[in-house]
């Protein structure tokens, strides 16, 4: 198992009412369902444009 640290997040309110909805929902931590999420997103995350990808973007 890999070792655990503890990390502050701000997020909306929103977010985390939903976020605490779908944990009480699944009977699972917030931590466990913000990292199944994690999991599930990581790829198409990465294919979102960096911050080095915008800077090359054409201005109109």
């Amino acid at each position: 198992m890999a070792a655990k640290k503890k990390l502050t997040l701000y997020v909306s309110e929103e977010v985390l009412k939903e976020t605490k909805q779908e944990a009480l929902r699944q009977d699972r931590s917030i931590s466990w369902i913000l990292e199944a999420a994690w999991k599930i997103s990581r790829e198409r995350v990465q294919q979102l444009p960096g911050v080095e990808d915008l800077q090359t973007l054409p201005l109109n």
